[in-house]
């Protein structure tokens, strides 16, 4: 296990349960783990951009600190929200484009290997760019194998309501992947 798990998961979740010091702290703490990691992939050279970056995916967590999954590692939770966010940049800036490994995160959090969870965590990544109730519904029905009633009882919404949210959802995340492979 890596060394900041257990106090960066601890934190997470008295943040979702309202604790506004332990959000904090966990943000305090996320914000140095980010600066030194996008410091390290933009070789020193553009401070501004890793700022930037260390911005972008903090509110991309905040926004989505509710799809958390407590019963995940938060480290590579976040992790995957980092290098979606060094992603972008690289696409945004193609005239100074680099090679960099960005699955190189020595000095992050651990030493990350591609595993069976990756696909979780891009799935994740992608079901976060949805409207929360598309996102809900796919994750209920598709992933947790929810029927559509009892995802409708858990969402408070009607039947046909949580049918059109995934035909809807799904529709986007097609329009997502798609844009992902031209780019």
């Amino acid at each position: 296990m890596n060394p900041h798990e257990p106090e960066l998961h601890l934190l997470m979740l008295k943040s979702n349960s309202g604790d506004e010091a332990a959000y904090r702290t966990l943000l305090q703490k996320l914000s140095g783990l980010f600066r030194r990691f996008f410091r390290q992939k933009l070789y020193g050279r553009d401070d501004a951009a890793a700022e930037d970056l260390v911005q972008e995916t903090l509110l991309a967590i905040h926004l989505n600190r509710r799809r958390y999954d407590p019963g995940r590692p938060f480290t590579a939770w976040v992790y995957a929200i980092a290098r979606y966010k060094l992603m972008d940049h690289f696409r945004r800036k193609p005239a100074g484009r680099e090679f960099v490994p960005v699955d190189d995160v020595v000095g992050l959090f651990s030493e990350e290997t591609a595993d069976q969870t990756d696909f979780g965590r891009d799935i994740e990544v992608l079901l976060a760019q949805l409207p929360e109730k598309q996102g809900s519904a796919i994750q209920l029905v598709k992933l947790d194998h929810l029927s559509i009633r009892e995802a409708s009882v858990k969402l408070s919404i009607s039947e046909a309501d949580v049918k059109v949210s995934i035909h809807r959802g799904l529709k986007k995340l097609m329009s997502l992947v798609s844009k992902e492979k031209s780019s």
